[in-house]
């Protein structure tokens, strides 16, 4: 399929948006499987349920093909896991890597002292095929992220893209494949070898695992838009100028932070180039006072801005709703549009997954300038994205890309959220409309219980928002 795309600008790649969940699973699924040399594997979270397994089943067939394969981890949420990754691990084609592991491995609150150092993660997520292929984007790898979880569900958007950006994104990936906070995984465990006994466990665990997800409608729908994709024609790739962006890995090093590449810095060039408007799709939006005095300013200029985020009905972390919360009112008075995403977003895949009925959340991250240039990646206008973790993403230029998706937003707004603003007594409400066109309004936050609402509000009161 690469090989037939033909021949574009040099400074041109081509991006084929999956906003999908069932979709995004599929072609993941479908790239591994047509992996022949190489799949450069980089996630925030590789969960350990059922997705989780399938995906690492994934890359265990592909390395048994003879492909090789470098999978680099965030040590963040792999606790209880050493045993089934060093399984993993003593694949011979499969190198297997943590990033700023823990010491502790089994009672990982032992490295209490080293909170500084832990405090900051890798949050990248990639998926590099052959260095022809690579996915970006803002999905982790689990149920939640691939509409399989019957509690809850994230809306989250990713892109396929090939062309220069894959050797670029391939660059990024050996940048932190070969810094000093990548460390192998048999060093981290020193488990010494077993003879096989590992490897043999853990690839009949991910049979059963894969027995048992084949005969479940999700598996029917995942086959279907496997089907759709081996079929995709080469058109469906949007070619634009783009600039990968990233932060250097140096930013988990305290002591290297200030001086490290940071991703923000493009970023905040792009966003400052807006003449009309900037739309800001954040789950996750905690700007401090110094970023709310940036957005008023830039608001000032002419330039209309509104916020897509989670409402408190659908965020999955109520502290980070209490870090945002505050914001909201000194924003608004100056003309600043905030939208709170509902607790039933419809999302795509659901309905196939028979997944449907559970809540869901908005997990994208992206931002469009003037309807002109589009963002989309692991970033979240958050103090953590923009000062601990690292963080990765690109930024396309293309009037038909960034018109289209800030369209499907705008389009969806009135049915899937809340639209905070002040009534004529400077207070705080939210409307929303019904089916039917007849608005209703709130005087408290949609859709929650007293309880999480008090919640919220004592979180107010923790001096932790520069964590958030």
């Amino acid at each position: 399929m690469v090989a037939g795309l033909g021949a574009h600008p040099a400074d041109q790649s081509g991006f084929m948006l999956v906003p999908d969940s069932i979709d995004a699973l599929a072609i993941r699924l479908l790239l591994a499987k047509s992996a022949q040399r190489s799949l450069d594997v980089q996630y925030y979270m590789i969960n350990n349920d059922i997705i989780g397994r399938i995906f690492i089943a994934s890359l265990v067939q592909a390395a048994d093909r003879g492909v090789k394969v470098r999978l680099l981890i965030d040590d963040i949420n792999t606790g209880g896991m050493d045993e089934a990754l060093m399984g993993v691990a003593d694949h011979p084609n499969i190198d297997l890597r943590l990033f700023n592991p823990f010491a502790s491995r089994g009672i990982r609150a032992l490295d209490f002292w080293q909170f500084r150092r832990l405090n900051r993660r890798m949050h990248n997520k990639s998926f590099t095929v052959d260095n022809q292929a690579t996915i970006i984007g803002g999905r982790n790898i689990a149920a939640e992220y691939f509409a399989y979880n019957e509690g809850y569900n994230f809306g989250d958007l990713d892109t396929l893209a090939v062309g220069p950006v894959v050797n670029e994104t391939s660059d990024m990936f050996d940048r932190y494949w070969n810094h000093r906070k990548a460390v192998p995984m048999q060093q981290v465990t020193g488990q010494q070898d077993d003879n096989g006994e590992r490897m043999a466990f853990v690839r009949e665990q991910l049979g059963k695992n894969i027995v048992e997800i084949q005969s479940s409608p999700y598996a029917d729908a995942v086959k279907i838009s496997w089907d759709k994709y081996i079929g995709k024609e080469n058109g469906s790739f949007i070619w634009a100028p783009y600039q990968l962006v990233f932060d250097s890995p140096d930013k988990v090093i305290a002591s290297k932070s200030k001086d490290a590449d940071n991703i923000t810095t493009p970023m905040l060039q792009t966003v400052l180039e807006a003449q009309e408007s900037l739309l800001v799709v954040s789950p996750y939006f905690v700007p401090r006072s110094s970023g709310v005095k940036n957005i008023v300013k830039l608001q000032d200029t002419g330039v209309q801005i509104d916020i897509i985020t989670n409402s408190l009905a659908s965020s999955d972390h109520i502290l980070v709703h209490s870090g945002y919360a505050p914001s909201r009112k000194p924003l608004l008075q100056h003309g600043v549009r905030f939208y709170e995403v509902k607790e039933d977003l419809e999302l795509g895949g659901t309905e196939e997954a028979g997944t449907k009925e559970a809540k869901s959340s908005l997990h994208t991250k992206a931002f469009i300038v003037d309807k002109h240039y589009f963002f989309m990646g692991s970033f979240n206008w958050d103090p953590r994205s923009a000062h601990l973790n690292t963080e990765l993403g690109v930024i396309i230029e293309s009037e038909e890309m960034a018109t289209a998706v800030e369209n499907a937003f705008r389009n969806a707004i009135p049915r899937y959220s809340y639209e905070a603003y002040l009534n004529d007594q400077d207070k705080l409400r939210w409307r929303t409309f019904d089916e039917n066109g007849v608005e209703q309004v709130f005087d408290t936050e949609p859709n929650t219980s007293f309880w999480k609402r008090l919640k919220a509000n004592l979180g107010r009161l923790l001096p932790i928002r520069s964590q958030l």
